[in-house]
């Protein structure tokens, strides 16, 4: 879609005075991206509404066969951040496609869904979501998982104020909070067709982080084989630090063995879809 190719970079460019970059280029030829040290992948096919991300898959997959290899032939040292759906199993497949060393294929994983669950928890406590702490791993999409024993402000414990936190019986219900965070980009898409602004705003996060070698730790997909009880080839977002080499270290998180267990269910959920696929 050439036209709209260039509408957005038109578009672009018109606030380019807003902007510190000023060089804004379009093209279907993949040459206009040599020597990127960052490689971002949006592309892809969209999520219908009601379809579930996994549905996703094959559709995309044959897209990244013509995609990668490109990228990769232009930009052989560069870093591949993939946002495209379903990001976990994109991920592996841009990894496998790439031949790329683990560090430098890294997926946008949770990112968001952290940020999303962290804005929930600022509106229950009249709080900035800077100022309030959780992480949700594994999975970006119906497997996640919230990990309640992290969840603090200021360094305060929730879990240890309400024991029940994210269990049945609590009574302040987290476990819908998690809900809706699962649930949230289905909602933006029957209200407005798509997800946009969010999850720009999160990869721009993403990039500032290993642009500017800030050694920032973000949830975000990688090769996660061999930890937390994972012992097939997926990847899978827990905290990493990101810096001007990609993913330089993973921070290993002591999870409760159910937070353990609903892991290594997401990692054989999609191990069962990725043994499937034709790369």
């Amino acid at each position: 879609m050439e036209d709209k190719l260039k509408g957005e970079a038109m578009d672009l460019q018109h606030g380019a005075l807003f902007l510190k970059t000023h060089k804004i280029v379009a093209d279907k030829d993949y040459s206009v991206t040599a020597n990127s040290k960052v490689v971002v992948v949006t592309a892809g096919a969209r999520q219908q509404e009601g379809e579930s991300r996994l549905n996703l898959v094959q559709r995309n997959v044959n897209i990244f066969k013509f995609i990668i290899p490109n990228i990769v032939k232009y930009s052989p040292n560069c870093i591949l951040l993939v946002v495209s759906n379903p990001v976990d199993i994109l991920t592996y497949v841009a990894w496998k496609l790439s031949g790329f060393p683990r560090h430098r294929v890294i997926g946008s994983g949770t990112n968001l869904d952290s940020a999303r669950f962290r804005h929930l928890m600022g509106e229950k406590f009249h709080l900035h979501p800077s100022s309030c702490h959780g992480w949700i791993i594994g999975e970006h999409g119906d497997s996640s998982v919230a990990v309640w024993s992290g969840v603090n402000i200021a360094g305060v414990s929730l879990q240890n104020l309400n024991p029940n936190m994210g269990a049945d019986g609590d009574r302040e219900n987290w476990k819908d909070m998690h809900k809706k965070v699962v649930d949230g980009a289905y909602e933006v898409i029957k209200l407005k067709g798509y997800t946009s602004w969010a999850i720009g705003m999160s990869v721009a996060d993403l990039v500032e982080s290993i642009i500017k070698n800030l050694h920032k730790v973000h949830p975000v997909s990688t090769l996660i084989q061999g930890m937390h009880g994972v012992k097939d080839e997926v990847f899978l977002s827990i905290p990493c630090v990101l810096g001007n080499s990609g993913l330089t270290d993973v921070v290993h998180m002591t999870l409760k063995p159910e937070e353990e267990k609903q892991l290594v269910k997401s990692a054989e959920t999609l191990w069962g879809v990725q043994k499937e696929l034709t790369l």
